[in-house]
């Protein structure tokens, strides 16, 4: 991978409906390579009012891959070797919960991991770690994202929900009704197909992460609610895609005046099981990386 990439700490991922970031300034684009693939699309580099981003459609512009299909490893170690400390995840979800309602935005701090064929971790070939998942969301980070929220005028403004767990389920397909029904008796609260691994592999990274999580529709679960469709997702996330992109604005200019702190900054000093000089070259170059 180059030396030469822009260096940023701040990183926005992308989701269904958000391919670009409209705000970003002084724009470059840089197709890379990773010891885990490559990304999904060209990593976007610039400044929102003169901050460094690197942005990346998590899908692909264009939405060409599946949630299963997403190279997490290869977006996330991209962005590492940006610089990324901050990672802002922009997803669309569903909702388990009456009050949670179609439109509405979510922070969730909980993830409960049913995806099925992704790689997970980095590690591995001759490097053991065991990062901590108690905290997959960093609340300092969230404090921030949610201020942003807060800071939207009156005609954008939306109804913001702090906390909750997020269901990560392998897709392409929603959720049958038993499914939906079963993950509302776990107590969890919105449900999507792509934070998962990326918040276990930003940990990994040593970013701290948040994601802010759209709602747009009830699953399947609600019995007087039309039931889930693609159409309708992205119709309903699209009315609020302006709206994040306002957020994303105000959130640059937050993180860099505050500069949350992070336990994910140092988590690999006391997560890190293999001895450096046990590894490979090829494995102790990446780690090193991770270890940024």
């Amino acid at each position: 991978m180059p030396t030469t990439l822009p260096q940023a700490a701040i990183g926005i991922l992308g989701g269904s409906g958000l391919y670009q970031m409209d705000a970003l300034e002084n724009v470059t684009e840089h197709l890379v390579d990773t010891p885990f693939g490559k990304p999904s699309d060209a990593l976007i580099c610039g400044t929102i009012n003169s901050v460094p981003v690197v942005f990346i459609a998590r899908h692909g512009r264009g939405h060409r891959l599946l949630p299963t299909e997403v190279p997490y490893r290869a977006n996330i170690f991209a962005l590492k070797q940006c610089g990324v400390k901050y990672l802002i995840s922009l997803s669309a979800v569903g909702s388990l919960q009456e009050q949670l309602a179609p439109k509405h935005m979510v922070i969730p701090d909980q993830y409960i991991d049913f995806t099925k064929k992704r790689d997970s971790s980095f590690f591995g070939s001759g490097a053991v770690a065991h990062v901590p998942m108690a905290q997959p969301v960093c609340p300092n980070l969230a404090d921030v994202l949610a201020q942003s929220v807060s800071s939207l005028d009156e005609q954008s403004q939306v109804t913001l929900h702090r906390g909750g767990t997020y269901v990560a389920i392998e897709g392409p397909q929603f959720s049958t009704l038993a499914e939906s029904l079963w993950y509302r008796s776990m107590g969890a609260s919105i449900l999507g197909m792509t934070n998962m691994p990326e918040a276990k592999l930003a940990m990994e990274a040593q970013m701290a992460y948040a994601s802010l999580a759209m709602v747009t529709d009830y699953d399947c679960w609600h019995p007087h609610e039309e039931q889930v469709s693609a159409d309708m997702a992205i119709r309903n996330l699209m009315e609020n895609a302006a709206k994040a992109q306002k957020i994303v604005i105000d959130l640059v200019k937050r993180i860099d005046q505050q500069k949350p702190v992070s336990n994910a900054h140092s988590i690999l000093s006391t997560s890190l099981v293999t001895p450096l000089d046990a590894m490979d070259e090829g494995t102790k170059a990446i780690v090193d990386i991770l270890r940024k």
